[in-house]
C-alpha cells in the first residue's frame, strides 16, 4: 500500500478535527477525498503530508511512519495545497530550477523542460509567476510537485480557478498520473469526482461516512432516488413536488421531468398522474449522483453511512 493511515485523530484544545480516521491507498488508484467545510479533509492531508502532526493514530506513505521517518515519507510526497504557495517574484523556469535543486532532482534542466511541457507551460516559463493568471500559478504549483516523480501525489482543489479547457486539460493529466502513481484529491466539484477519481472517501465532521468505488456508490441507495418521467401531456411542475416523497424536480424537456425522492416512490407518481387525468408514458430510474449522496451523508442528521470496507 502506499498509503496507510490507522486511527488517525487531531484535536486543536477543545475541537476535534479528525476523529478515528483509518483508510489505504494502493498505486494506481485516484481517491476523491471529499467532505464539507471543515469536516477535517486538509487537516488529514497535512498529517499525511507530515506538515502537523497527529494527536493520536498513524500516517505511513510507502513504508515510511510520517512522524518518525519525516524526510524518507516526504521524498515519496508531491503535494500541492489549496492556497498554492509560490514565489511571485521569481520566473517560472526560475522557480522550477530552485525546487528541483532543493529536492536533489538529477538531470534537473531535462526535468524542469520535461514538467513545463506535461502541464503547458511552455509559453509561459519566460514569465515572472506574479504576472500569471490564477489557473497558470496551479500550473506551477502542480509542476513543482511533480518536478521529483513522487510516489504519491495529494492534491487539494487542483483546478480551483481553471477555466474549462484549462480544466479538461489538467483533469486529463490527473486521470494519466493516477494509472501510475497513488492520487489523494479534494474537491468540491462532483462532476471532476465521477470523471477522474476511480475511488470515493466522504468525509463529515471529522469521521469517514463512506469510502467505496464510485460506481458502487452511485449504485446504492443513498441519496434516495432519481427518475426520469415523461408524461403524454403537460405537467406543472409545482403540482410534481407535492408528490410525497419528492425532493426536488428537474424540467429536462416537454412533459419530462427528473424527479429526486427520498424512496421509490414509483407508486406515488403514477397516482399523481391518474389525479391529474395524464398518463405516463415513460419512466426509467436513474443512477444518482454523487452530489445527492454527498448532500444525504453530510447533513444535519444522514439516515445512512457506509462504513469503511475491511478488505481495505
Amino acid at each position: 500500500m502506499s498509503v496507510v493511515v490507522s486511527g488517525l485523530s487531531k484535536i486543536y484544545e477543545e475541537q476535534k478535527a479528525v476523529d478515528g480516521v483509518s483508510f489505504t491507498v494502493k498505486p494506481g488508484e485516484v481517491l476523491g477525498f471529499l467532505g464539507p467545510n471543515g469536516a477535517g479533509k486538509s487537516t488529514t492531508m497535512k498529517i499525511i503530508c507530515g506538515f502537523i502532526p497527529p494527536t493520536s493514530g498513524s500516517a505511513v506513505v510507502c513504508g515510511f511512519n510520517v512522524e518518525e521517518k519525516s524526510i524518507e515519507a516526504k521524498k515519496h510526497i508531491g503535494y500541492l495545497p489549496e492556497n498554492n504557495p509560490l514565489y511571485p517574484d521569481m520566473y517560472v523556469r526560475e522557480f522550477l530550477c530552485f525546487m528541483a535543486k532543493l529536492n536533489r532532482v538529477p538531470k534537473r534542466r531535462q526535468r524542469v523542460n520535461d514538467m513545463l511541457s506535461l502541464v503547458g507551460l511552455v509559453t509561459e516559463h519566460h514569465k515572472k509567476i506574479g504576472a500569471l493568471s490564477k489557473g497558470f500559478r496551479q500550473r506551477v504549483g502542480l509542476a513543482q510537485a511533480l518536478l521529483h516523480n513522487p510516489d504519491v501525489l495529494i492534491m487539494d482543489e487542483p483546478t480551483s480557478g481553471l477555466d474549462p479547457n484549462q480544466l479538461a486539460e489538467v483533469r486529463h493529466l490527473i486521470k494519466e498520473l493516477g494509472k501510475e502513481k497513488t492520487v489523494i484529491l479534494s474537491t468540491h466539484i462532483m462532476q471532476e469526482v465521477e470523471a477522474i477519481c476511480s475511488r470515493v472517501i466522504i468525509i463529515n465532521k471529522g469521521r469517514i461516512v463512506a469510502d467505496d468505488a464510485v460506481e458502487k456508490l452511485q449504485g446504492s441507495k443513498i441519496g434516495g432516488t432519481v427518475i426520469r418521467v415523461v408524461f403524454k401531456n403537460a405537467v406543472d411542475q409545482k403540482l410534481l413536488l407535492t408528490v410525497k416523497g419528492v425532493s426536488r424536480v428537474d424540467a429536462v424537456a416537454a412533459n419530462t421531468f427528473t424527479v429526486h425522492s427520498s424512496f421509490n416512490n414509483e407508486e406515488e407518481i403514477f397516482q399523481f398522474a391518474v389525479q391529474q387525468k395524464n398518463i405516463i408514458t415513460s419512466m426509467q430510474h436513474q443512477q444518482t449522483g454523487l452530489e445527492e449522496i454527498f448532500r444525504e451523508l453530510t447533513s444535519g442528521n444522514p439516515k445512512s453511512e457506509i462504513p469503511n470496507p475491511e478488505s481495505r
